[in-house]
């Protein structure tokens, strides 16, 4: 379970990024965090991955404090979520198979486990096809899918996927909008983060909607704005 208890984050020019913050995310759920720009969902994600410190409240990851780890223990925990980004963040000079190994790698996972796991992991996605292509040959749909794999292949318990459709078009959004879903369907916890109305409305999954740092909608089945 995530769980944000009463968390406010207040920066040095006494902006507030988010006040009084509390909701908890269950194991497998699949959430939306939706507001407008600057409203907060950044700064949130970053609490959680303990890149910054609440000025107050805390931040729990099952029955752990994730502010009061020690630098290896953040390491650990970190390695238990999956990462997808809007702009990719592929590596240019390396195979779609050699970005999705080099995550392996940097994890310590064996030769024998990657050899076996970045082909299963690119199946999923449905991109076996590409294994051996360069980012610069991809289509901007198919880098965000590799992205995804990226993510997925050391088995994290949650995928976090930050704005993932904002460079894509519509029907590389719905596809990857679907592989985000079968993901959440295979028990994985899935926390989104978008502006786009059409993917919310279309889910019927819960939004928590965030505003001026706040949190003022909280939807089990929810839509983007009444």
């Amino acid at each position: 379970m995530i769980f944000f208890d009463r968390v406010s984050k207040v920066y040095p020019d006494s902006s507030i990024a988010l006040e009084n913050v509390t909701f908890s995310i269950e194991p497998s759920e699949f959430v939306s965090i939706v507001g407008q720009s600057g409203a907060g969902k950044t700064t949130l994600l970053k609490m959680f991955l303990a890149e910054e410190k609440p000025s107050q409240g805390k931040v729990f990851y099952e029955s752990t404090d994730v502010h009061t780890l020690r630098k290896n223990e953040i390491n650990k925990f970190r390695r238990k979520v999956g990462m997808i980004f809007q702009d990719f963040r592929l590596l240019p000079d390396k195979t779609v198979y050699e970005n999705i190994a080099f995550t392996m790698e940097a994890a310590g996972r064996p030769d024998h486990e990657i050899e076996a796991d970045v082909p299963y992991v690119l199946e999923l996605v449905d991109l076996s096809s590409k294994i051996w292509n360069f980012p610069s040959e991809l289509s901007g749909g198919e880098k965000q899918r590799v992205a995804i794999a990226r993510a997925l292949v050391n088995n994290p318990d949650i995928i976090i996927a930050d704005e993932p459709t904002g460079n894509l078009d519509p029907m590389n959004t719905y596809d990857i909008v679907q592989i985000l879903k079968k993901i959440n369907d295979l028990g994985t916890t899935v926390i989104l983060t978008t502006h786009n109305k059409g993917i919310i409305d279309s889910l019927g999954k819960r939004v928590i909607a965030i505003e001026k740092g706040k949190i003022i909608r909280d939807d089990k089945d929810g839509k983007y704005f009444a």
